[in-house]
């Protein structure tokens, strides 16, 4: 879905302006507030297995109210185990050894120390706090249940006071919220399309209007045009509701897009976070260089991908052609 960049860069490229319909994130419309909504110092997980695997080693990083956070890497670099070390989501083998990861509640202005939560604490924590929108997500859906049970349960859980009733008039709202029609609230999983049950599972995510949404590669295995509409909705909703957002790809050209910050891994470690802007510019570790020297060109030689900042043409003058197109 994103255009391929190139070492001279339009002015009108979504690395510069966003080509979503919201506009570029972090400019004058964005939801971004200075307040913390989260903080991870130090933390590090390990899979027990054999002599162990050091999976997220030292992860810092601060997540600010209505930020997008897009967390980019190859497979296997740890992005989903940091991710679920966020709300204690991790089964054994793995293991949390150190480190701290605190949540800044905006409702009573209380600082949670997630990692310190069990039991029933833990239960409402999830969801109520900090949802999240699984890898695979338009699979998560139950065949054989409704869309209405689906979305029920999760009112059921954490809202027992709601009637039934109630529980079917939050649903349709939901539906409604991440544009799908109030009637199909009554449909299978089988009824729909793969983006109908991605925006679904958006919709379960926000049913108990969390702060925090971790989406692990939301727009897996749906075509561009699809992926796209998706993303609009995100960014929409964001900005109505101003939850923050861990955005979880190896798509490094969609995180440009769509982006406040990028954290980029290599090997359990964060190897680089900066402004989508600074990264595309500017990117300091040779890892993100070669990161974003991946992507292939739509035009000129096969492996023809020079960037700005740190191609042959542009090594001696990084800022020409940010300059240029500012």
């Amino acid at each position: 879905m994103s255009t391929p960049m190139t070492g001279s860069v339009p002015p009108d490229h979504p690395a510069l302006t966003g080509s979503l319909e919201e506009g570029r994130l972090g400019g004058a419309s964005s939801p971004v507030l200075e307040e913390p909504v989260l903080s991870v110092r130090d933390l590090n997980i390990v899979y027990e297995v054999g002599e162990g695997v050091h999976a997220v080693k030292d992860a810092s990083f601060t997540l600010r109210r209505g930020e997008i956070l897009g967390l980019a890497g190859e497979s296997g670099c740890g992005k989903t185990t940091l991710a679920y070390g966020l709300n204690q989501l991790h089964r054994p083998p793995a293991r949390i050894t150190s480190g701290a990861v605190t949540f800044h509640d905006r409702t009573d202005g209380s600082e949670v120390d997630v990692l310190a939560l069990e039991g029933a604490a833990l239960r409402t924590f999830r969801w109520s706090k900090v949802a999240m929108v699984f890898q695979g997500a338009m699979n998560s859906l139950n065949p054989v249940l409704n869309v209405r049970a689906q979305l029920a349960d999760v009112l059921t859980t954490h809202r027992p006071q709601m009637d039934r009733a109630e529980r079917r008039r939050r649903g349709e709202e939901l539906l409604e919220l991440v544009g799908v029609e109030r009637s199909r609230i009554d449909a299978f999983p089988h009824e729909l399309s793969g983006g109908m049950r991605q925006r679904v599972m958006i919709a379960m995510a926000l049913a108990l209007d969390p702060q925090l949404m971790i989406m692990d590669e939301p727009t897996t295995a749906l075509d561009v045009v699809v992926q796209r509409e998706i993303l609009q909705e995100v960014l929409r909703l964001r900005k109505e509701l101003g939850f923050a957002v861990v955005f979880i790809t190896h798509d490094l050209p969609m995180l440009l897009e769509i982006s406040d910050r990028i954290a980029v891994m290599k090997a359990g470690r964060i190897v680089e976070i900066e402004t989508a802007e600074n990264l595309y510019f500017e990117p300091k570790d040779p890892y993100t260089q070669r990161l974003l020297g991946s992507f292939p060109s739509l035009t000129g030689e096969a492996g023809d991908f020079v960037r700005a900042g740190f191609g042959e043409a542009q090594h001696a003058a990084p800022h020409s052609d940010r300059e240029a197109t500012a």
